[in-house]
């Protein structure tokens, strides 16, 4: 298929990036109306964690499939349908009742979110065919992440106090609706020339593995350890069952033999690493701004600047870094600058100074800016072309799946600091032991990116390449 016009690919890109603002910005438009949330809905803690983590969990456990779906009926047709679905649910949630009903909603929401993204990048990949060209539709295309972490707590605090929280779910719905509209004017439909087959049992045992363990995480707090116990051992059954079943498959969801990759495992446990730091940072800084220090909706959408705007600045800089020397530099300047940041609040009690306070969100924001280019960079680092895409979509559900493991994670930690005592006394003691956790996880990033980059790293990159590109042909393996 001969390359459009620069003008229409431009286009394209512009409304591929419109599908990835809405995606991105829900979730940080979410944090700072989880408080109103909180009081209108009566929700407890683990209730607010459902609201964020219903939608990014659907998100990981969706990734791969819509990914290779699009390959196979073809990605105009399903990134249109998921611009339809995560439009409605947008509309569903701004309607929501109750807690549950909201849930229910998000995970709508997040299955059209999850034709969106993979689907997205796949169209850019085959419009932009110049790799140069290519390479700066990427990097436009990685600052809207950076556009969405500084306007969302902007955009959603003016909405929540001016309106209320109902209507940060109304900004979806006039860049969804135009989003689509373009998209079946301009967006050529596309196929892979041989899509990989369904892996049904597979996919059943990533949501089983992602479900049953971000519930057992949640609820454990409130429920107790014998509760939750049955769905720990489902989780642990789900990765036993992916272990053994995975490799048998000629054409596996998730191709085990990457991890032989240093690079392409590095780049997955950052990722979960680096997207678990934001979801519990965003979580437990939202909730101390509005509940504790009780700031408006729009005065916390403020204080959250100082992280957002080093976010969007960096982000950019971390891109031509990475172009120009290789993925470690970027990576150790988010692992220290993350580290240092969770330290800062967890030794030192950032919160009660405005001075350690915006000190601790631009480390943080600095941080985040940096780590995010280089993660696609890393995983698909030596990798053979036709493997590269769903390296890259490994990369993207770690991400969702990082994210959600932190705000299950720091969520139960403060729930079970909390307790039932008064929230604004103990909040900041209840908070330390997740601030570790976020300091813990910026210091993996800083050893990952150090270990995974270097000439040993490539040499498991390029050993794992050539056993791809020889495996034997489909159908030839048991399983096929």
């Amino acid at each position: 298929m001969p390359e459009p016009p620069r003008r229409r690919r431009l286009l394209v890109l512009a409304i591929c990036c419109m599908s990835l603002l809405i995606v991105s910005i829900d979730n940080t438009i979410l944090n700072v109306a989880l408080p109103s949330m909180q009081r209108d809905l009566d929700a407890t803690t683990s209730g607010l964690q459902w609201t964020i983590d219903a939608y990014t969990l659907v998100l990981a456990s969706l990734l791969m499939l819509a990914g290779s779906t699009a390959d196979r009926i073809g990605r105009k047709r399903v990134f249109m349908t998921g611009l339809v679905l995560f439009t409605a649910g947008s509309v569903l949630c701004s309607l929501a009742p109750d807690l549950s009903s909201l849930v229910v909603f998000r995970m709508v929401q997040a299955v059209g979110g999850s034709m969106l993204n993979p689907v997205a990048m796949s169209i850019i990949t085959n419009t932009f065919t110049d790799p140069r060209e290519r390479a700066r539709a990427i990097g436009v295309w990685g600052a809207v992440v950076g556009i969405s972490m500084a306007a969302g707590p902007l955009v959603g605090g003016v909405l929540v106090e001016t309106v209320g929280w109902r209507s940060i779910f109304w900004v979806n719905l006039p860049v969804g609706l135009a989003a689509l509209l373009l998209t079946l004017r301009y967006v050529p439909e596309s196929r892979a020339p041989r899509a990989r087959r369904p892996d049904p049992l597979g996919q059943v045992l990533v949501i089983a593995l992602f479900g049953s363990l971000t519930y057992a995480i949640i609820e454990a707090p409130d429920a107790g350890p014998g509760a939750v116990l049955p769905y720990a051992v489902i989780a642990a059954g789900a990765l036993a069952g992916l272990l053994a079943y995975e490799p048998r498959r000629a054409e596996p969801l998730i191709d085990l033999r990457f991890f032989r990759s240093a690079p392409f495992s590095g780049a997955t446990v950052i990722a979960v690493c680096a997207f678990a730091s934001l979801g519990g940072f965003l979580f437990l800084s939202t909730l101390y701004l509005q509940n504790v220090r009780g700031l408006s909706a729009l005065h916390a959408g403020l204080w959250m600047l100082p992280m957002a705007v080093p976010t969007f600045l960096c982000a950019p800089l971390s891109g031509r870094l990475v172009g120009s020397r290789g993925p470690k530099l970027p990576l150790l300047v988010a692992g220290a600058a993350m580290t240092a940041s969770g330290v800062l609040f967890a030794a030192f009690e950032a919160e009660t100074s405005d001075a350690t306070l915006f000190l601790g969100y631009v480390l943080f924001g600095v941080g985040f800016g940096f780590v995010n280019a280089p993660i696609t960079n890393t995983a698909v680092s030596g990798m053979p072309r036709a493997q590269a895409g769903v390296a890259a979509a490994v990369a993207s559900t770690s991400r969702q799946l990082g994210q959600t493991l932190g705000v299950a994670v720091i969520g139960a930690v403060l729930a079970a600091g909390v307790g039932a005592s008064a929230y604004r006394d103990t909040f900041v003691p209840a908070a330390r032991p997740g601030w570790w956790v976020l300091a813990a996880c910026g210091l993996a990033v800083l050893l990952l990116g150090a270990l995974t980059t270097g000439r040993w790293a490539r040499g498991t990159a390029q050993r794992a390449a050539g056993r791809l590109e020889t495996a034997e042909p489909e159908g030839a393996r048991a399983g096929a």
